[in-house]
């Protein structure tokens, strides 16, 4: 929910710019009235606008299934094969034909493994199958001409052995979030999403984009999801940090995605950047701001 001081500063300068192009043509009567709205705008604090960018990394692997589910499939399994039909090998096989031992070795490995056993808790759990009692066969028949088909690829990438922060493959079940590292209001550097100022007359999402490609470079493929904001930070801000911007700071966060690319910050505005796990993004930024945007990063 955006603040009540953005909101109330809002209205007011939509006011303000209702009422600009009637001064030129108020009678001496509307005077009073004019000079004391021109006085309590005057007595408002201004609002300073930024934009930050939430770049999302959707997960690129299916989650791995929880014990519950793995029995769940299990189950529906073994009784998917209890009651369907037969296969009828001898339509798609002939009779004594190499494809036709081929498939019903085959089709024993999977009634095995179907209907459970310590034979396929083992197979399951990745034990070889000369050690669970697999026959390895020694025929080059078997293939058929067939090209050996390539184990798949392993669901825990080199980067996450490595703890390399900056890959887009690390993490492939969870959404990930860029980070970056530069200076604040304040000229501190601190951990932070993308973010810059608003120019006169720009759009929130506009200058999201703007922003965004300012601090990360021009060698991502982005897509802002929306044009209105889905959460707002205000920065708490003494007297004198606050008289010296020139009003209160609000940070708007809009939502977005990367298709291709990666991030090759100028080391100027940016000096650093992470692609981080909500859990991870919290120990690098601040409470307050933390609190801000907690609720609109994904648990998974």
């Amino acid at each position: 929910m955006l603040s009540r001081n953005a909101v109330s500063a809002c209205r007011q300068r939509t006011r303000a710019c209702l009422h600009a192009p009637s001064r030129s043509l108020a009678s001496v009567a509307d005077a009073p009235s004019s000079s004391a709205s021109s006085s309590s705008s005057a007595s408002t604090p201004t609002s300073i606008l930024n934009a930050a960018v939430i770049l999302n990394r959707s997960p690129i692997l299916t989650r791995t299934p929880t014990l519950f589910e793995r029995a769940y499939y299990a189950y529906q399994s073994r009784i998917r094969r209890a009651l369907f039909n037969p296969f009828p090998t001898e339509f798609y096989f002939k009779t004594g034909s190499l494809l036709e031992k081929k498939f019903a070795r085959e089709e024993k490995l999977r009634e095995r493994e179907a209907f459970g056993g310590a034979w396929a808790v083992k197979r399951q759990a990745g034990v070889p199958d000369e050690e669970v009692g697999i026959p390895s066969s020694t025929d080059p028949t078997d293939n058929m001409g067939e090209e050996p088909m390539e184990p798949p690829a392993p669901r825990i990438h080199e980067s996450d052995r490595t703890g390399d922060v900056k890959s887009l493959d690390r993490m492939g079940e969870r959404n990930l979030y860029l980070l970056v590292r530069g200076k604040d209001h304040s000229g501190k550097e601190v951990w932070r999403f993308p973010q810059g100022s608003v120019k006169e007359g720009e759009l929130l999402h506009q200058a999201a984009s703007r922003d965004l490609h300012a601090e990360c470079g021009e060698n991502m493929d982005t897509w802002i999801v929306g044009q209105k904001p889905i959460a707002v930070h205000q920065s708490p801000l003494p007297e004198s940090p606050q008289r010296a911007l020139g009003g209160e700071l609000y940070t708007f966060f809009l939502k977005a995605h990367i298709l291709a690319g990666q991030v090759r910050p100028d080391g100027k505005n940016v000096t650093d950047f992470a692609w981080l796990t909500k859990e991870e993004v919290e120990p690098k930024v601040d409470k307050t701001y933390w609190a801000s945007v907690k609720d609109i990063l994904s648990d998974y």
